[in-house]
């Protein structure tokens, strides 16, 4: 007989909204759920959890109820935020104990968005140090880990969220990405994750990435899911400096409807690493592109569409966006950061205003030559990563930082490539190795057309679908 958790997100909400069970009912099944799994497993899901205070939100839900025809269809579902975001009266770590103890007493536009949507928040989800690794080893905490394999990697930096949708510790969560941190995560958990359009999601209040590479998105096990959270977190605020145009309905809608023939690029060279690319990642991509092809679509190889030239330049922003974070703290606090956090902010902390200047100009030239040269191009496939998880601590090198940081890129060669450009891009769980850990592809499109995204990965999914493939740890 299923059970809550083994239903999606969406059906759970139609049952609230039927009145078969209520936000307090199905708040209470994730905490048992969460009760009875390893404890080391869900402290590695989770920074902070507070069971009490999700019992009174879901009680507040459940006295409100869905309110009006345009309530979000996964009002009362549980959920969790990402501790980089901020949370009013909620620890907030942002993955360092440099950060040990500090309480926002305000929330961001993601947080704000989950509460206004009647979503029940169980906690925070971890992430490494100031979200920049692409693993989720922060200090002092249990490593966040695929439930596939737990001696695995669950990929970063939304590493967090996606090892606890992927264990069924709650249906939906969301997470951020200025490199990858959703869709690393999303492949290594065998997860949709979606990265939408540059603007898409407000920034506020703090607005602190100047260069563009970073929004927030869903990370869900379906594709309706994933948009059905992208339509609770869309939407601009009034001191927004930029904004991406609204799209024509709900992106839970596009779920629903055909995507038409489309023109699809694809490629599968590495773009910011020289790395053998895994036998089982070259199958998923050239499965994913047969699969393509027999619904309709036209597949065509195209050059990689950035230069190597523009790998320099992203690092050069990384490293900045990195200072930007590390420059703040008070000597004490320095002495807790990473030595990988600490090598990337001096790194940025040597670069000039001026050069920081020339870098945010180059990177948008290279964007712009990406964008024209994918223009006639409805959709774009590569790999989602170069290998499956990898073994928890095989990219971390506390020792040689430089090296640390190399690695990453070897093991994420592609991702990046669409925070570069802003486009939205999304990785399906369409792969599983011999032995039974997960592979993503992914799916890219023009900038603010993430329901033809949508759409097509809802068609991708119905002809190869995943929803009920679970993992060992379910």
């Amino acid at each position: 007989m299923a059970e809550l958790h083994d239903l999606t997100a969406l059906e759970q909400g139609a049952l609230i909204r039927s009145g078969e069970i209520s936000p307090v009912e199905l708040t209470e099944h994730y905490l048992e759920r969460a009760a009875r799994l390893p404890q080391e497993y869900v402290d590695g899901a989770f920074v902070h959890r507070d069971p009490d205070a999700a019992r009174r939100r879901a009680r507040e839900v459940a006295a409100v109820g869905p309110v009006g025809d345009g309530a979000s269809p996964l009002a009362g579902v549980p959920t969790a935020i990402k501790d980089l975001n901020l949370t009013r009266g909620v620890p907030t770590a942002f993955g360092s104990p440099a950060f040990a103890g500090y309480v926002p007493d305000v929330s961001d536009s993601v947080a704000l968005a989950i509460e206004d949507a009647g979503l029940v928040s169980l906690g925070k989800t971890s992430t490494p140090e100031f979200g920049s690794p692409c693993y989720t080893e922060p200090e002092g905490r249990p490593p966040a880990v695929t439930p596939w394999d737990t001696t695995r990697m669950a990929g970063g930096s939304s590493g967090g969220a996606a090892s606890a949708v992927a264990a069924g510790l709650v249906p939906v969560a969301q997470g951020s990405d200025g490199g990858g941190s959703i869709r690393i995560p999303a492949s290594c958990c065998g997860l949709v994750g979606l990265k939408p359009t540059r603007g898409r999601i407000s920034g506020f209040p703090v607005y602190g990435d100047p260069v563009g590479l970073a929004v927030s998105g869903p990370i869900a096990r379906t594709v309706a899911d994933a948009a059905a959270l992208l339509d609770v977190l869309a939407g601009r605020r009034a001191g927004d400096p930029a904004w991406a145009p609204d799209p024509t309905g709900t992106f839970l809608s596009a779920a629903g409807r055909e995507p038409g023939r489309l023109r699809i690029a694809r490629f599968d060279r590495p773009v910011i690493a020289d790395v053998e690319v895994h036998p089982e990642v070259q199958q998923a991509y050239d499965d994913a592109s047969r699969l393509l092809a027999s619904l309709g679509h036209v597949i065509e190889d195209v050059q990689v569409p950035l230069p190597p030239e523009a790998v320099a330049v992203f690092e050069t922003c990384w490293a900045v966006l990195t200072a930007l974070s590390t420059v703040p703290l008070e000597p004490a606090q320095r002495e807790q950061i990473r030595p990988l956090t600490r090598w990337l902010g001096e790194r940025g902390e040597a670069v000039s205003g001026p050069e920081f200047g020339l870098a945010i100009g180059a990177m948008r030239r290279y964007a712009a030559g990406a964008l024209v040269a994918l223009a006639p191009y409805d959709i774009v496939l590569t790999p989602t990563l170069a290998a499956p998880p990898l073994p928890v601590g095989a990219l971390r090198d506390d020792d040689d930082p430089a090296a640390d940081f190399e690695a990453q890129k070897r093991f994420t060669p592609w991702t990046s490539a669409w925070n570069v450009t802003g486009m939205p891009a999304i990785s399906l769980p369409l792969h599983q190795t011999s032995d039974g850990l997960p592979v993503g592809v992914m799916l890219a499109a023009r900038p603010a057309e993430e329901e033809l995204l949508i759409s097509l990965a809802a068609q991708v999914e119905a002809a190869a679908p995943w929803k009920d493939r679970h993992p060992p740890l379910w």
